[in-house]
């Protein structure tokens, strides 16, 4: 029987992500993940970004919320590669941030073995890789306008993320000291 935790973002319109959690490859990460959805810390959130044929990025201000910034640990590369059918935790310059995790919406040197999955999509990987092909505007990005990033026109939210660990219980996540926070943040 499989013990992995499984997530389920339901998005306002509806449709449904099924993760797989894979604690086995990257166990931190899995737990900081848990431990956001189980404070609500992604509910009703707008994604910020998505970059057509590289990522959906669901946020890169921590959420705006105060739980969710901090740094973990990078578990990259921890053998699951970052490609479309996975979800990743994204990160600044090593450093891997506590819950602002992404889907690759295509292969990508600059992701594999850089930010770690952690996740498989079960179901629902068609409507990640439709986020791709939306309407976009191009929004400012205030840590480095060098930097890409278009939300959609629509705005995209997630509901909420569930997670049902099977009554395993997954501790709070090992978190890094901070010396200086994300310029986004």
């Amino acid at each position: 029987m499989n013990t992995n935790p499984i997530a389920a973002i339901t998005m306002r319109s509806g449709a449904r992500i099924v993760i797989e959690l894979r604690p086995d490859a990257a166990p931190n990460t899995v737990m900081s993940f848990i431990s956001l959805a189980g404070k609500g810390a992604f509910d009703n959130h707008r994604i910020q970004r998505i970059v057509p044929g590289y990522v959906a990025d669901m946020s890169y201000d921590a959420f705006g919320k105060e739980c969710c910034k901090y740094l973990i640990a990078n578990e990259a590369p921890n053998g699951i590669s970052v490609e479309p059918g996975v979800i990743a935790m994204g990160g600044y310059g090593g450093d891997i941030a506590g819950g602002e995790f992404f889907f690759p919406l295509a292969r990508s040197e600059k992701l594999d073995g850089h930010y770690p999955a952690f996740g498989i999509i079960k179901s629902g990987l068609d409507e990640v890789l439709s986020w791709g092909e939306l309407p976009l505007r191009p929004v400012p990005y205030p840590a480095d306008p060098s930097v890409v990033v278009n939300e959609p026109i629509s705005p995209l939210v997630i509901e909420r993320v569930r997670v049902d660990t099977f009554g395993v219980v997954y501790p709070e996540p090992v978190k890094k000291e901070m010396v200086r926070r994300p310029p986004s943040w």
